[in-house]
């Protein structure tokens, strides 16, 4: 038997094939990393914290009590909001880039993709010195004698989050505009609808997909983003905060209520995930490909309107960034700014953090390359494996992206602290719960491309005698190096920015950037805090360069 149909089959080897064994490695892993951690938490969540007895008490408690329900309410608020507001940027910035000839499209996509991988709570820590209660436009306004509500509380956040998330919306609904059959929207003109009720009523329901993909995705990365909420929040308590609060409140004892908020994010997740799935399936939304619309050119009051709209959005998302840079820059005199410029923080960074900087890198490349490896495997399992145990392993790769990093936390010191596996503490602790974590970037990265390569190629080389993990090795693994190093630098992104996950698992000697960043912030170390967001935002840019130059599409490499 020869070819790849022979790969997953019993041979000379019985069932301890190559493929068969890297298969039961992987779904191993994803077991010990993934399954049993989430499976820890979900547990604990029905043990009763003084007798070890099952209970239904810990939910009830979280599903009655004001103080849960009032962060649940703020959680549906943020992440809705959030949402809400990605569709608001997002859609209109899509349709005008998509179907006029906007100057500057490449600008508009870059601060977009840039606005994506930075940390949500640089934004918010951006946003504080902007129009926080000491914010220079907050200064500003009160000079003149207006008042001006300030960043802190629920609305800081939704708007946070908005410049923020809106880049899915945009990528993913400016490509499917491109892609609509004009001949609807014609039909439509031709019968006398206005060009608004022409957009409502044909064109946003061919791409729904594509937005409530970006909405959903916007949603879920809102309701578990812990730093935005912990630092502009205040009394606006959300899920992800108190459980951070309430399991730091419990610890040497059973976290069942931290755990049992935990699950309530999870499920709020999935929810809106499956919503999603049925409005999707109630209709079938779908366009032909061909007669694909003609970009118009602007002019007069519309056009100046577009491009003013455009400088808008790309003004708001590009300031968080601008505003970090600028501030890294002025001289301190420990906390305080003393009006001038000067490096001094970049300097205490050097004398003070070099550990924290370093282990940043280390953690992340370490996860990286374990990322680099397992998932060129993974993916050609997956891909070239066509049964439902690889379609299972494909699933189980999604729930990464819909599990907080605080529940993937809690996870692991339940599961990890005792012997002889006992990591609490350890830098190895963090670098595999970042690595499960960006795990699903590295596969969706190396299966895209994977696809595109003909198994007949890899059938060449089994039948001219070569055994299939040297044939994986010396033919496949080197076509599919550009989807390995895009995959590695959207986890590299990822990682290094971790906050949530890590927050919780660090000590001294194994802080990184973003726990450091936290800290200076709620300590009113700006310049500090500046200092060292500006080196996470210029690793960001470099690794958005490197994919930007290895994808063809490269918008789309980010989504």
């Amino acid at each position: 038997m020869t070819g790849l149909s022979a790969l997953f089959r019993k041979g000379p080897g019985g069932l301890f094939t190559f493929w068969n064994v890297v298969f039961a490695l992987c779904l191993a892993m994803i077991a010990v990393l993934l399954l049993r951690p989430i499976s820890e938490v979900f547990v604990v969540g029905f043990i009763d914290p003084d007798s070890g007895a099952f209970t239904l008490t810990n939910y009830v408690r979280v599903l009655t009590r004001p103080y849960y329900l009032a962060a649940l309410r703020n959680t549906l608020v943020v992440g809705g909001g959030g949402a809400l507001g990605a569709c608001i940027i997002g859609v209109p910035l899509a349709y005008f880039v998509a179907r006029f000839r906007v100057k500057g499209r490449n600008v508009i996509s870059t601060v977009a993709v840039l606005a994506l991988v930075s940390p949500p709570f640089i934004g918010a820590y951006s946003w504080i010195l902007v129009l926080g209660s000491n914010g220079w436009i907050t200064r500003l306004l009160r000079a003149w004698g207006i008042a001006f509500p300030s960043i802190y509380g629920t609305p800081g956040i939704i708007l946070v989050f908005t410049l923020k998330f809106f880049p899915f919306v945009y990528l993913m609904t400016e490509g499917a505009l491109r892609s609509v059959n004009r001949s609807y929207e014609e039909a439509a003109a031709n019968l006398g609808c206005a060009p608004l009720s022409r957009f409502f009523r044909i064109t946003l329901p061919l791409v729904f997909p594509a937005v409530s993909s970006g909405a959903i995705l916007a949603f879920v990365l809102s309701i578990a983003d812990f730093g935005t909420p912990a630092v502009i929040g205040r009394n606006a308590n959300t899920l992800s905060t108190i459980a951070y609060n309430q399991y730091t409140s419990e610890m040497g004892g059973t976290p069942s209520i931290a755990v049992a908020i935990s699950m309530l994010m999870i499920v709020i997740s999935m929810a809106a995930v499956f919503l999603q799935r049925y409005f999707l399936g109630k209709r079938r939304y779908a366009g032909a490909f061909t007669n694909l619309p003609e970009q118009k050119p602007l002019s007069g009051l519309f056009g100046i309107l577009v491009y003013g709209f455009c400088a808008l959005v790309v003004l708001f998302a590009a300031l968080p960034m601008i505003v970090v840079f600028y501030t890294s820059l002025l001289a301190t005199n420990g906390p305080v700014f003393t009006g001038a410029f000067g490096l001094s923080s970049y300097q205490r960074v050097w004398r003070e953090l070099p550990n924290v900087v370093g282990n940043s890198f280390l953690f992340s490349l370490a996860a990286v390359a374990m990322i680099s490896l397992t998932s060129a495997f993974i993916s050609y399992v997956v891909v070239r494996r066509e049964t439902w145990l690889a379609g299972l392993l494909d699933s189980l790769l999604m729930v990464p992206y819909v599990v907080p990093g605080v529940v993937m936390a809690i996870g692991f010191t339940l599961t990890f602290n005792k012997p002889p596996v006992d990591l609490i503490g350890t830098a190895l602790i963090i670098i595999l719960v970042v690595f499960i974590r960006r795990l699903p970037y590295g596969v969706r990265s190396t299966s895209s491309i994977l696809r595109q390569i003909k198994p007949s190629i890899e059938e060449a080389a089994i039948n001219l005698g070569s055994p299939p993990a040297k044939a994986f090795l010396k033919v496949t693994v080197p076509i599919m190096i550009p989807g390995i190093i895009v995959g590695a630098m959207m986890s590299f992104i990822t990682a290094i920015n971790e906050l949530s996950s890590t927050l919780l698992l660090y000590t001294g000697a194994t802080a990184t950037m973003p726990v450091k960043i936290y800290a200076a912030v709620l300590d009113g170390e700006f310049g500090l805090a500046a200092a060292l967001s500006t080196i996470l935002l210029v690793s960001s840019g470099i690794c958005v360069f490197v994919v930007f130059r290895l994808s063809e599409n490269r918008e789309g490499a980010f989504v």
